[in-house]
């Protein structure tokens, strides 16, 4: 259990190159929740692509992982969503995100959401190689970009400040960080401070001369302002619309069931996980599925992770399956790695499959085509395991766009025999 006393920081190494300033801050901002005396679970850290957002791993309070400049955002939505001064909102995000997310910044600011943005601002990219941005001094920039004219950065505190933060500061890293943490955490509404640090690998590695080299001095700004609330309404859930399943079917499964469902791009694995999930709710079960595809969505591999259960599912990971259904190479070659021998493996015929366990072959995609092996394959699954009745499976399909293809599949599904 999460305690005062344990702070946010889990005892794990920091996952940082040795000599990064983002260890420093991470362990003073711990120091301040210990201080102010606020638990862990109060505590609600959103970070940003880069560096700093490694912090994730080792702390031990609520974390949001956002894209890179948008964690700002998705922090104003968590504290107008909550609205309790109780909980402390900090977004910790790197020079690259603040100068990318600056709009977001300074609506927060604008608008006084009452947060904490800490900017780890050590006037590079770190992760991919110092290139500069937009809070790089140009001191820094006449060595990496000698041939542009320079152009001077942002002066990231006077604009929050002049946005309408109520407290804004840019101080080094050092031992005056803590003291100004603090009052940006204590402080009710929007609350900005720029911690000028040291990149070993990419930017300066001493605090001397990030003093030389910082375009802007260390300085504290603050103002008075009212903290931005919201107008809660309360309106019709969006589950109100969406039709029940109503159980009609029994089933057999005695211990949670996970399932992986892995394929081509395009081929309908999502929607061949979403009816297992469906045909296993119409018999009783709990179920969830999540998805899993690159970000082209029409090329590469696609997975479908379904877990059926007869008690409630709180969490909805799987880290092993129980079952792997695979009916491409795309497929094969992205889940193998998180098989264990213990795996049921159903395959298609074509794969070629280097695996010492046992498992199934069948040849779902010369039956049916590409598209529908995977519902096939479920199909062929459920009726060797008769976990519940086949036509579950049947009953979601039908009132699904092309009832008739997914009912050929099914019943395709059920009369294959395996290979060999």
């Amino acid at each position: 259990m999460a305690t005062v006393e344990s702070g946010i920081l889990l005892e794990r190494p920091m996952p940082y190159c040795p000599g990064c300033g983002h260890t420093v801050v991470n362990k003073q901002l711990d120091q301040v929740v210990r201080e102010l005396g606020i638990s862990p679970l109060d505590v609600i850290v959103v970070s940003d692509i880069g560096c700093c957002g490694l912090v994730d791993g080792v702390l031990g309070c609520h974390t949001v992982h956002g894209l890179h400049g948008r964690s700002t955002a998705l922090a104003v939505g968590i504290s107008l969503g909550l609205q309790n001064p109780s909980k402390k909102v900090i977004v910790v995000l790197g020079d690259g995100g603040a100068t990318i997310g600056l709009q977001h910044i300074l609506e927060a600011a604008r608008q006084n959401v009452d947060m904490t943005v800490i900017v780890q601002d050590n006037m590079v990219y770190g992760m991919t190689g110092g290139q500069v941005s937009g809070l790089t001094p140009e001191s820094l920039k006449q060595d990496r970009l000698p041939e542009e004219e320079q152009v001077p950065a942002f002066d990231l505190v006077q604009l929050a400040h002049t946005a309408g933060a109520v407290f804004s500061a840019r101080v080094v890293v050092g031992a005056g960080v803590k003291e100004v943490l603090r009052e940006a955490v204590e402080t009710p509404g929007f609350s900005l401070v720029e911690i000028v640090e040291m990149c070993p690998s990419y930017g300066i590695r001493k605090v001397k001369e990030l003093k030389e080299v910082m375009p802007y001095p260390e300085v504290v700004l603050r103002q008075t302002r009212p903290i931005r609330r919201v107008q809660f309404q309360q309106k019709a859930s969006l589950l109100e619309s969406i039709t029940a399943i109503p159980v009609q079917f029994n089933h057999r499964l005695e211990q949670r069931l996970h399932v992986l469902i892995a394929g081509s791009a395009g081929e309908g694995i999502q929607s061949a996980g979403e009816l297992l999930a469906s045909a296993a709710m119409a018999a009783g079960l709990y179920s969830t599925k999540k998805g899993e595809y690159p970000i082209t969505v029409g090329t590469g591999f696609s997975v479908a992770e379904v877990i059926l259960s007869p008690t409630p599912i709180h969490y909805t990971g799987i880290e092993t399956p129980d079952v792997a259904i695979v009916v491409s190479a795309d497929g094969w070659n992205k889940i193998q790695s998180r098989l264990s021998a213990s795996t049921r493996l159903i395959v298609d015929e074509s794969l070629a499959v280097d695996k010492k366990q046992p498992m199934v072959r069948v040849d779902f995609r010369g039956a049916v085509g590409g598209r529908s092996a995977a519902l096939a394959a479920i199909a062929f699954w459920l009726q060797q395991e008769e976990w519940f009745p086949l036509e579950a499976l049947r009953l979601v399909s039908r009132n699904r766009k092309y009832a008739a293809a997914l009912e050929a599949a099914i019943a395709k599904g059920q009369q294959l025999s395996p290979v060999g």
